[in-house]
Formats: structure tokens, C-alpha cells, sequence
């Protein structure tokens, strides 16, 4: 497990990441020179805690990857914290031997996906008395390309952390905007051999009411598949709370920051096996939560095209990225099976009335277009999205009661948190501390550590 932190009349921030890629590195040695640049080292009245919970499958890392913490990089933050498989079996060990949860309940809330990790995160900082928690993602970086004179490119720097400090002391969560490549949806022209009225049917049967056909429209024919900053949002730093439409207030899963200094108020993330989709599930739990909209944008390298932007280099044009790479295709494919794995389970808990009558018609949909998709792309791995809404439909009752136990389960976590607290006080056990001891890094492996 990770070692508490020491108590301190300063304000905790953590910035939470899930990550399983081996550049990993780079990208904190970016955003910890990003919070020194705008003043956060030298605030003395915040903290910062980096926590990273790793998945070393995703790309085939290694632990090392992630837990070799540079000296340059310590300077900037109190403590880097990492979270690995071990760890998320040690917590759900040590919660079920207290009663709180069953090990099954303890898979269900903390196991494997995004969804669970990013509950990793949210409970170790709730553990540690963390103030607020900023999710970023590992393929965002903190800059925004803006369109001038000309169509000229300007980049300017984002005070992301900064921005959502200032609001969310009066919020429940925070949520800022996105830029560059946020669709997995290359840049297609339409045709005779991809119609636009097909593409259409079959966006608007897998989609969600984030990822809808109009928002897809406009950047495939504004931006040829990049979205560009708003200059009046930048240069506009009221924040705007985001109301309730369609069963949800819907957020990204990054650039977002949630108060925990009512843990009680957070409900959890969670996602159907197999799927994504943990921040649409999350924006349906917030009905009673004030969500906020900032003004702090994050670059979504979408596709890992611009990486060299973690050393400064930034790109005087963004291309379109067309679908004429396997890799490409390959990623718009498990983009579309993560989608329509979610689509029954949002379907119901959000139009639960008319759920046989939307499931039906995303099935005439589909078997419409999927063999245009299929002709398009030339494979036959759109059949695949056909076959997985029929097993998570068959499934959504199942996916539902998961749903709601995570839930339920989660409550007891946050209303036990004291328990945990002071159990862990007075016990020995293993303990990752990768933070600050008399000003110097600790060792990056595991330790025993008496409290």
C-alpha cells in the first residue's frame, strides 16, 4: 500500500493519472514544469501529491517505466505515489478483513479498467485527507492551438491546475475543455463508397451524448478532425455550471477535479466488463452535485502523433489523420466496440421507458451500415459491433445491478474511511512511499514502515 501522508493545515492537491504507457515519465516531467512555471512550487499553502495508479499490460511496461522517479522531477511536488496491481489486491484485502466489503465487492469497485483505477485513486487520496483530486490523462498535455490571422496557429500555455483550484472551493467538481484530436474518429471524406447519411446512422448507434453526430460533424468539417481552442473561452475565466440534460451532467474523465472534502458527496466510476465509458456513468450520479465548467483547456494527442511536444516542440500545422493506417483503423474499431458496450446500459438507466424501442433501432441501424463500414474500411470487424450490443443488451440487467452495487458499496468505503484510517495507524504492513523524507526522495520499492 501507499504510506499515509502527514497531517498539515495546508491544502492536499492531488493530481490523480492512470497510466500504462512507457512515456509516462515525460509527460509528469511536463505538467510538474508546467505548475512551477505558473507559481504552484512556490505556493506555500498547498501540497501537491502526484498518484499514479499504473497498468503495466496495456503496452507491455515495465515497473520501472512508471516507479524510477527523477530527481528533477521530486524538486517540483511533494510526493509521487504509485499504485500497482499488488497494491489494489492488498486494499481490497484489507477492506474485506474489516467488513466493509466482500472481496467480490472489493473486484467490483477497484479491479481492472479505467473505472476502477480512477476509484483507486479517489480512495487513496480520501485516505490521506487529499483535499481535491485533478484527473489528467497520460496523452494530454497543458497547451492549447488557437486559430488567428490567417488561420495562423498560436499555442498558449494552460494554467490547468491553477484554473480549477480557483473554483472548485465552490464547487462539487470542475470541469475544463478539450482540444486536438479528442475523437478516435479519423478524417473521412464522404462519398458513394462512404455516404454520409450511413456514417451518420451508424455514429448515432453506437454514440453517447457526448460523442454525438453533430459534435462529429462539425470537427470533421471545420477542423478535418481537429478541434481548436475558443479564444472567447480563454479570454473569458467565469466559470458556467453545467446543468442537467437527458439524465446526466456530462463530463470528460480528465481535465476534471472533484472536491473531496465531502467524500460523502463522490460517487464512484464505474464501467460495464469490457467497455468505457466510466465518466458517462459517473455524469449520471450528479444530479444533486454543482458541476462547473472552467475556462482551462488540455491538447488531446488522440492519436500520439505530436508527442514531441513533451520536449517543447510544438506543431506549426495539425493534420488531419486519415483512415489509411492499420493502426488507425484498428484504434476507431475498439473505440466502437467500447462505445456500443456502454450504449444498453446508458440506454437504460437514462431512457429506461423507450429502452426495447432504442435498442431495436440501433440494431436496424447497424445491420444498415456496418456493411458499408466494413466495404469502407475493407475488414470485417465492424460485424463485431453488431454481435456485442446483442450480449450487452442480453447483459444490461446484469450491468445494472453492478451498477448500483458499486454504488452502494462505495458509500460504505467513504462512510468507514475513519475505520480504515485508524486501523492502519496502529498496524505494520507493506508500504510503497515514493514522497519526500527530510527533504530528499525515498527509495522507489517497497519498504516496511511502522506508523
Amino acid at each position: 500500500m501507499i504510506t499515509n501522508l502527514k497531517d498539515s493545515n495546508k491544502i492536499k492537491i492531488g493530481i490523480g493519472f492512470v497510466t500504462g504507457r512507457k512515456n509516462f515519465k515525460s509527460l509528469i516531467k511536463t505538467y510538474v514544469q508546467n505548475w512551477s512555471e505558473h507559481g504552484h512550487r512556490d505556493n506555500s499553502n498547498i501540497e501537491l501529491h502526484a498518484i499514479v495508479a499504473y497498468d503495466l499490460k496495456y503496452t507491455g511496461a515495465e515497473k520501472e517505466d512508471f516507479i524510477q522517479v527523477e530527481n528533477e522531477i521530486s524538486e517540483f511536488i511533494d510526493s509521487i505515489n504509485f499504485i500497482s496491481d499488488n497494491d489494489c489486491q492488498e486494499i481490497i484485502s484489507s477492506l474485506s478483513e474489516q467488513g466493509i466489503i466482500t472481496l467480490e465487492e472489493g473486484n467490483l469497485v477497484f479491479g481492472e479498467g479505467y473505472g476502477r483505477k480512477r476509484n483507486l485513486i479517489l480512495y487513496w487520496a480520501i485516505k490521506n485527507n487529499i483535499d481535491y483530486v485533478l484527473f489528467l490523462d497520460d496523452d494530454e498535455y497543458p497547451a492549447a492551438p488557437v486559430k488567428i490571422l490567417n488561420d495562423r496557429l498560436t499555442w498558449i500555455g494552460q494554467n490547468v491546475l491553477g484554473t480549477h483550484l480557483e473554483h472548485i472551493v465552490n464547487a462539487d467538481i470542475t470541469a475544463g475543455y478539450h482540444c486536438g484530436y479528442i475523437s478516435p474518429i479519423p478524417y473521412m471524406e464522404f462519398d458513394s463508397g462512404l455516404p454520409e447519411q450511413d456514417f451518420k446512422e451508424f455514429i448515432e448507434a453506437i454514440s453517447n451524448e457526448i460523442v454525438t453526430w453533430d459534435s462529429i460533424r462539425r470537427k470533421l468539417a471545420e477542423g478535418k478532425g481537429v478541434t481548436y481552442a475558443d479564444i472567447s473561452v480563454l479570454l473569458n475565466s467565469e466559470p458556467k455550471e453545467i446543468r442537467e440534460e437527458c439524465g446526466g451532467k456530462w463530463i470528460a474523465g480528465s481535465n476534471v477535479c472533484i472536491n473531496l472534502t465531502r467524500p460523502e458527496n463522490i460517487p464512484p466510476y464505474y464501467n460495464p466488463p469490457g467497455a468505457r465509458g466510466e465518466d458517462t456513468f459517473l455524469s449520471t450520479c450528479l444530479s444533486g452535485l454543482k458541476v462547473m465548467r472552467v475556462s482551462a483547456y488540455t491538447f488531446h494527442d488522440g492519436f500520439l502523433r505530436y508527442s514531441q511536444m513533451l520536449s517543447g516542440v510544438l506543431p506549426h500545422l495539425l493534420k488531419p489523420v486519415l483512415p489509411d493506417e492499420d493502426a488507425i483503423k484498428r484504434r476507431f474499431i475498439k473505440a466502437c466496440l467500447g462505445w456500443i458496450r456502454y450504449k444498453p446500459l446508458l440506454t437504460f438507466i437514462t431512457r429506461r421507458e423507450s429502452y426495447n424501442e432504442e435498442i431495436a433501432l440501433m440494431k436496424e441501424r447497424l445491420k444498415k451500415t456496418v456493411p458499408v463500414l466494413n466495404s469502407f474500411f475493407k475488414t470485417d470487424e465492424f460485424n463485431q459491433v453488431i454481435k456485442n450490443l446483442r450480449i450487452y443488451d442480453k447483459k444490461v440487467i446484469e450491468h445494472y445491478d453492478e451498477f448500483r452495487r458499486v454504488n452502494e458499496c462505495w458509500s460504505r468505503i467513504v462512510n468507514s474511511r475513519h475505520q480504515i484510517m485508524e486501523r492502519e495507524y496502529i498496524e505494520t504492513g507493506k508500504i510503497i512511499s515514493y514522497g519526500k523524507v527530510n527533504g530528499k526522495m525515498s527509495d522507489p520499492y517497497p519498504i516496511l514502515q511502522t506508523h
